[in-house]
């Protein structure tokens, strides 16, 4: 299929774009659905389902963040706590200002 793409107005331009975008659709899903085939029978051979394969509750490209550990505690109140990233919290940056050092809240 020779198309002019110079000579086609864009009624007939915009028309191919969308019959291009669909059969390309079919065409991904298709290729989709043999990869996914490909994958349960290279399982199968070893003995597993795909599904066992990978864990389903973690997201495509879904990362766990873990949370950093405590370094810093405030005596006043036991609940505020500051891993020493990030911005110094109030309880730090009031003690600061009133002279106290920064390893006096060290855990």
């Amino acid at each position: 299929m020779s198309n002019d793409l110079h000579s086609m107005s864009r009624r007939d331009l915009e028309k191919l774009r969308n019959d291009v975008d669909k059969t390309l659709a079919t065409v991904v899903d298709r290729e989709r659905k043999a990869a996914l085939d490909a994958a349960e029978r290279a399982a199968a051979e070893h003995g597993f389902k795909l599904s066992e394969l990978y864990d389903t509750s973690v997201g495509r490209g879904t990362k766990i963040k873990q949370k950093s550990p405590a370094k810093y505690r405030n005596p006043e109140n036991g609940d505020q706590t500051w891993s020493g990233r990030g911005r110094k919290p109030g309880w730090i940056r009031d003690a600061e200002s009133a002279g106290r050092n920064i390893s006096d809240f060290l855990i």
